[in-house]
């Protein structure tokens, strides 16, 4: 029995990761094709070309489906959140892929409850990984991690136990050095 129930838990994570590159790659193709003001362009035949592609080997085609609608409901709202969190970086400058990265981080952030948000980052950033440059993991690092901060919800990305304790201890030791001088 437990053999099973350690077997189930990395297919469903592969399954979301699956489904998460399935969703990028959906909404890298649409940005794109949107900026290019493609009188044509069907969103949901997108989303389904996309997810047939993979259907004998990703079960959780609704979580694709509904990321996916999210983001493209929502990117004026999700861009507006984002743009102070990185103000050195106007959203036009971003790369395309950071940029799709981020919108999907942040949304399911705002609307995904199921799924904590350590999860959402740490997805984020292989996916940033894998698609992105160099620098794009560290990029969406940070900016989701001050998402998160934003969000109200940073006591799920802080560890906790006692590394916690050493920065409180670094922070009273700082403390008093600045009382002293």
């Amino acid at each position: 029995m437990r053999g099973k129930k350690a077997r189930r838990t990395p297919n469903m994570a592969s399954n979301r990761h699956l489904g998460r590159i399935v969703a990028l790659q959906t909404l890298y193709e649409l940005d794109f094709r949107i900026e290019l003001a493609e009188k044509s362009l069907d969103s949901e035949a997108v989303l389904e070309r996309n997810i047939n592609r993979y259907s004998e080997v990703m079960q959780d085609k609704e979580f694709v489906a509904t990321l996916v609608r999210g983001v493209l409901d929502s990117i004026q709202e999700l861009d507006a959140f984002i743009q102070p969190l990185a103000p050195e970086w106007p959203l036009s400058q971003i790369a395309r892929i950071d940029r799709v990265i981020l919108r999907m981080g942040v949304w399911e952030m705002q609307h995904n409850d199921a799924v904590p948000v350590k999860v959402v980052i740490n997805e984020a950033v292989e996916l940033a990984k894998g698609f992105g440059a160099d620098n794009s993991s560290k990029f969406v690092n940070g900016v989701l991690g001050s998402s998160a901060k934003k969000l109200g919800k940073v006591s799920e990305t802080k560890t906790k136990g006692a590394k916690s304790k050493t920065t409180s201890k670094s922070k009273e030791k700082a403390d008093e050095k600045t009382k002293a001088n």
